[in-house]
């Protein structure tokens, strides 16, 4: 009977182990106690929303990555073997019209065409370039998960001179040799600029040191504007042993420096085999490169302005060297 708390065994006997117990309050909360919040969807490894997640990641890891190797231009890639890849439906456009070397021109399976890419072929089919059609996947492994529109240009490495050949190229043209070397410049676009500068004042040549400087990538093609076609650059070990050499050849060194003792436009050995050598904005020409010059030129400028990149200091004093060798 409910309640009969006579009844037989209704009680647990007070010599037993467990002792008496009465009720059950609090007897089970262990089992009652939650867990927390329930986790995010992204959170859960099982989830396709992690998997998701963790695929996101590891592409912004990539392209960040990429983005930070230095001199590196955007829409750019390297490929196995030195050679680069380019990434993006304008980029490979503006690279094509370019005369840039071209090994191979990828287009993704069932790309969405449009006046770019119609353009694109065309001007592959003119250069002679391999066309091939890659999947999706192919090309993300080829650009290393950069954004590439569906389009992607192989570029080869570039075949640097010597400085003999420079010398040669100023022979066959009956002329003095006019060189450019570049000291510290470690931005692929100044480079591009000194090669347009460099073509269109007459200069034989550039010349860059192997270390510490910019190389010519497919953003040094793109700002030279066509020039990397027509004028070589030699690339040497040791710059300052190099300009050494040319001085006992009877080429004279001038370097560009703010605190030059001349103007470049009453320029020294103007009309002679001449080099120009063009330090880095910043730091200007390095102390071995700067004793060795027989001479250290300036551009007379306003003083609010403190310095010149590379390019416009190297236009700048080619066009006053076109000019002096023109009797002007």
């Amino acid at each position: 009977m409910a309640g009969n708390s006579q009844r037989r065994g209704s009680q647990r006997k007070g010599g037993t182990k467990k002792g008496a117990q009465v009720g059950t309050g609090g007897h089970g909360r262990k089992a009652l106690q939650g867990k927390g919040p329930t986790p995010k969807a992204e959170d859960r490894t099982y989830h396709p929303a992690h998997k998701r997640k963790v695929a996101a990641e590891k592409r912004a890891a990539s392209q960040a990555g990429a983005g930070a190797r230095k001199g590196q231009a955007k829409g750019t890639r390297k490929a196995t073997g030195g050679a680069e890849v380019v990434t993006g439906r304008n980029a490979v456009l503006e690279a094509l019209r370019t005369d840039m070397p071209v090994t191979a021109v990828h287009l993704a399976e069932r790309i969405d065409h449009d006046d770019r890419t119609r353009e694109i072929l065309e001007l592959a089919s003119i250069r002679g370039a391999r066309l091939l059609e890659s999947s999706r996947g192919a090309l993300d492994q080829l650009t290393e998960g950069a954004v590439h529109q569906g389009v992607a240009l192989e570029v080869p490495p570039y075949e640097y001179a010597s400085v003999e050949d420079l010398l040669d190229a100023a022979a066959d043209a009956d002329e003095p040799p006019l060189i450019v070397a570049l000291d510290s410049i470690t931005d692929p676009r100044n480079l591009g600029a000194v090669l347009r500068s460099a073509g269109a004042f007459g200069a034989h040549g550039v010349l860059v040191p192997s270390r510490r400087s910019a190389s010519v990538t497919a953003s040094a093609w793109k700002v030279s504007a066509g020039a990397a076609a027509r004028v070589p650059v030699a690339k040497e070990t040791n710059l300052a042993r190099t300009l050494t050499e040319l001085k006992k050849s009877g080429v004279f060194v001038v370097g560009l420096d703010a605190g030059g003792d001349a103007s470049v436009r009453d320029l020294a050995f103007a009309t002679d085999p001449l080099v120009i050598v063009v330090g880095s904005e910043g730091k200007g020409l390095s102390r071995l490169v700067r004793e060795t010059c027989d001479a250290v030129a300036s551009i007379p400028m306003s003083s609010d302005v403190e310095s010149l990149n590379a390019g416009v200091a190297a236009g700048i004093t080619l066009y006053e060297v076109a000019q002096a060798r023109a009797g002007r």
